[in-house]
């Protein structure tokens, strides 16, 4: 009975809540995804225009979000924006997605990153505990990305000020770090004719393969091809800028939320936009774009194939010499660890609303004495260490942004369902340049799913099987009601 009484405390101001849009959306991609992106489009101009776009997506969705954060200050934010505008199903389908593979893919694959590049200072996390065949492997670093998850579970479930604390501390250490490395790129890079040698032929766009052979095969990009690359390869920087939602979850516990939920989405996304695309600059002035996979140096290996990818701990060799390797993984270890504690924190209150639905677990309905969903929490951590185990959670992230981006097109759609069917509800904040940027963003990411069913078909449809496989499970349990 004493925990049915707890409710939950409003304990998190507006600089609170945009610690956890930008820590949040600030994990390892940005240490990562350029190189990709770099082999997809092969210039420089074209990949700032990606990561320019990106950022003004994710902010005007934020803006969008506003009004319906406004409209429903309720722990448990978009699950809640999507039951008013289309009712239980689809707001089950929803939660189903983000329990199954959004919200604790994320969580997985960010664990498992912490414990990649704790290895470089731990060699022994590298150690193989069992093998299957030649395709699994379970390994120390995998035991370490679990610990790390049932550590911050367990501080979050001591009170949202905990959460709080950690989310501060990491947050601002690693924008710190960031704009540390973006200051002494710039001022190093520029000193050099790096950055002018990138721009040269800055609008020739190419897609280089890396053959199993070792060769290396370049395509002439122009026109549609270049506008399918671009909209195939955007996924990279859509998902190192996702979960800035995570803060609607908690809107139970944040102060004046009416104000500070829109407040906070659009200075997080803003900041993380800003360091996002100085950082992709620092790089471009660090490393020539092209280069070969065999180079000796990270000069050689330039951005394309950066040793495993690693653009970030490429740039801080540049920078720093090989010192600048550890300092890099230091700086992704603090990054990752920081963006898990807010993907957590946030993640429960999802869960609990789910359940005070009758849509989840019972018992993830309840607060505890700290008044926290804990055991919602600890559900959400044992299916995020399941899926660290299973050494799968690198396609279910494949899967799960491309299902993360329809409800993101769903939830702004609503905007309009609910401004005709209800006119009169209080609306302090109203979605900024509505129609035209909520219409936008829907027009350009719809764009953008579609493109990806057509270049990547096989991991679009596993996320659209995903979302599916929700229906029949929502409908076995209403049965059983």
């Amino acid at each position: 009975m004493q925990e049915e009484k707890q409710t939950f405390k409003r304990e998190l101001g507006l600089l609170d809540a945009t610690s956890l849009v930008a820590g949040s959306m600030i994990g390892s991609g940005i240490f990562i995804v350029t190189a990709a992106m770099a082999r997809d489009v092969g210039s420089a101009a074209w990949l700032l225009v990606i990561w320019l776009v990106t950022g003004l997506l994710t902010m005007s969705a934020a803006l969008s979000y506003g009004e319906l954060a406004g409209m429903m200050p309720n722990a448990g934010g978009q699950f809640v924006y999507i039951q008013r505008a289309y009712g239980k199903l689809m707001s089950f389908l929803y939660g189903w997605t983000v329990f199954t593979v959004i919200q604790t893919g994320v969580i997985a694959a960010v664990a498992v990153a912490f414990a990649n590049y704790s290895a470089v200072f731990f060699p022994i996390l590298e150690n193989k505990i069992l093998t299957i065949g030649e395709s699994y492997s379970f390994t120390n670093k995998q035991i370490l990305a679990m610990a790390s998850i049932v550590l911050l579970t367990y501080i979050n479930t001591k009170g949202v000020q905990s959460g709080k604390m950690i989310q501060l501390v990491f947050t601002s250490a690693k924008l710190f770090a960031l704009f540390a490395i973006i200051i002494l790129g710039l001022y190093i890079g520029l000193k050099t004719d790096v950055l002018s040698n990138n721009f040269a032929h800055m609008w020739e766009a190419s897609k280089t393969v890396l053959n199993d052979d070792g060769t290396v095969t370049v395509t002439k990009l122009a026109g549609v091809a270049l506008l399918g690359a671009m909209g195939a390869t955007i996924i990279n920087s859509l998902f190192s800028s996702d979960a800035w939602n995570n803060v609607t979850f908690i809107a139970g516990e944040i102060k004046e939320p009416k104000k500070n939920i829109p407040r906070s989405l659009f200075l997080g996304t803003l900041i993380v936009t800003i360091i996002y695309i100085l950082a992709n600059i620092a790089y471009l002035a660090l490393l020539p774009m092209q280069g070969t996979p065999v180079g000796e140096s990270v000069i050689n290996k330039g951005i394309m194939f950066a040793s495993q990818d690693r653009v970030g701990a490429a740039a801080a060799n540049v920078i720093m010499g090989n010192i600048g390797v550890f300092v890099m993984a230091g700086l992704i270890m603090v990054s990752t660890f920081g963006c898990n504690s807010g993907l957590i924190l946030s993640g429960g209150r999802l869960f609990y609303a789910m359940s005070k639905d009758g849509l989840f677990f019972k018992k993830a309905g309840e607060l505890n004495k700290n008044n926290v969903p804990a055991k919602a929490l600890w559900f959400q951590c044992v299916w995020a260490c399941v899926l660290c185990i299973s050494g799968k959670y690198g396609d279910l992230l494949t899967y799960s942004t491309f299902a993360s981006l329809l409800f993101y097109i769903l939830t702004i759609y609503g905007i309009f369902i609910l401004r005709k069917k209800e006119p009169n509800v209080d609306r302090p904040y109203k979605a900024f340049g509505y129609p035209v940027i909520p219409a936008i963003y829907i027009t350009l990411t719809s764009l953008i799913c579609i493109t990806l069913l057509i270049y990547d078909t096989t991991n679009t449809g596993l996320g659209l099987f995903i979302v599916a496989l929700g229906i029949p499970v929502y409908y076995l349990t209403k049965s059983k009601e």
